[in-house]
């Protein structure tokens, strides 16, 4: 999740060839249509420069703009994060889990975690709280299955008209790659919506295995450095998102990659702002050759 803020948002890079619209309008003294987005985000910067728009206006205005031209990829919950239910417990092994999370929906699945039957509401439980022997399989709904390449804007559109708020997300080979929710687009335009069950908001970083975490681009540097033992310069930066733009002399993309310090820093989320998620992967180190001794 992205908590989009204008003042330390990466710039926004023209297109090659791109004139401002301010540029033309300016040239030729006389009113100018916007033409393309980058001329209707101009008109949106100088807007907000001018105190036309307020920081909050100006940020839905150009999320609703951005959303077009994400995608489901670019905000998912990677599989390894998802609170998943095994529709082979009974209740009374898996409602400690939905009161811990306090989530209002979690995906069913059976045997296999790729093996999703469905999608449980807690709020289906409320009348059966009584009976610990409950079978869940009744209560399961079905369950939206999406490609990681949906847009986002035809996302939102659908989550509309079909009254769904979660989505499964499926990669290339049909295994489950994440889920979506309503609530991670409208994030995307309107900045992040805290609820009660927000717990550790400070916690950016969350490791995915022995030697792999999983990063958000807003970890400030200071606290990176703690995890990993390293030194980025905290002096012109104050997050890793904006680190690793200044490395690559641009706004990261999505599969963007460098090394430093022994780790792998590959961008897996991103908008057209900055990077929002990072993998980080530990680099094996080659076994050094003893050296060989003389008589």
């Amino acid at each position: 999740m992205s908590d989009p803020n204008p003042s330390d948002s990466e710039p926004r890079q023209p297109k090659p060839g791109h004139k401002s619209l301010f540029a033309r309008l300016t040239t030729f003294m006389r009113p100018v249509e916007p033409e393309d987005r980058d001329d209707v985000k101009d008109f949106l910067e100088a807007a907000h420069d001018n105190k036309v728009l307020d920081s909050e206006a100006y940020t839905m205005l150009s999320g609703a703009l951005d959303v077009a031209n994400q995608t489901v990829a670019d905000i998912m919950v990677p599989r390894s994060k998802m609170d998943m239910l095994d529709i082979s417990r009974p209740l009374s092994e898996v409602l400690p889990t939905i009161i811990e999370t306090g989530h209002s929906r979690f995906p069913v699945y059976e045997g296999d975690r790729d093996n999703i039957m469905g999608i449980l509401l807690a709020k289906d439980l409320l009348l059966s709280i009584s009976n610990p022997q409950l079978d869940l399989r009744p209560l399961v709904r079905p369950a939206v299955f999406i490609p990681e390449t949906k847009r986002l804007n035809v996302l939102l559109r659908e989550f509309r008209s079909s009254r769904n708020h979660l989505a499964i997300v499926i990669d290339e080979h049909g295994g489950t790659a994440g889920l979506v929710t309503m609530e991670d687009v409208l994030e995307q335009i309107v900045g992040e919506i805290e609820d009660e069950y927000d717990e550790e908001a400070e916690k950016t970083i969350f490791q995915t295995g022995t030697n792999s975490w999983r990063a958000m681009g807003i970890t400030e540097i200071e606290v990176f450095n703690k995890t990993f033992g390293t030194e980025l310069p905290d002096d012109d930066y104050d997050t890793v998102g904006g680190w690793l733009a200044a490395e690559l002399g641009r706004i990261p993309r999505r599969g963007d990659s460098l090394s430093h310090a022994g780790l792998n820093i590959t961008v897996v989320g991103a908008d057209a702002r900055r990077a929002l998620w990072l993998h980080i992967q530990l680099e094996e180190t080659p076994p050094v050759a003893p050296e060989p001794t003389g008589p």
